[in-house]
């Protein structure tokens, strides 16, 4: 068998659709084709980056995710140019619905990256 190459990210969530609606504005993402309300995806429309699948359960977020996307805005860019780059991005996800829990500015082992909360509180990075 050869490697697998399409992944999908699945979210449970509470309000798929708004969830969704979400996360196409954060990655570009065609709005989502289909849902029942029970469910809704979003997909990159050049196929080459994971489709993103919400899903409604009836118990609420408790901890802290086990697992969280990162997104890569900051990419080949370092110190103060890489962290004006993420704070605007974090000023935009603000605009829809994104809380930012902390920014983490470079140090001598890492560069910044912002940490943040979806709509429904799932955790990400912008890096």
């Amino acid at each position: 068998m050869g490697s697998i190459k399409k992944v999908q990210i699945t979210f449970d969530c509470a309000e798929p659709v708004r969830v969704a609606e979400f996360w196409s504005q954060v990655l570009g993402y065609d709005a989502p084709p289909e849902s029942d309300g029970s469910w809704s995806a979003v997909a990159d429309p050049t196929g080459e980056g994971p489709r993103f699948y919400f899903q409604r359960v009836p118990e609420s977020k408790v901890v802290k995710n086990r697992v969280h996307v990162c997104v890569r805005a900051g990419t080949g860019l370092v110190g103060a140019e890489r962290l004006a780059v993420l704070q605007a991005e974090r000023a935009r996800l603000e605009a829809i619905g994104a809380v930012c829990v902390r920014v983490m500015e470079a140090d001598e082992e890492n560069e910044s990256c912002i940490v943040m909360q979806d709509v429904e509180g799932n955790e990400f990075c912008l890096d």
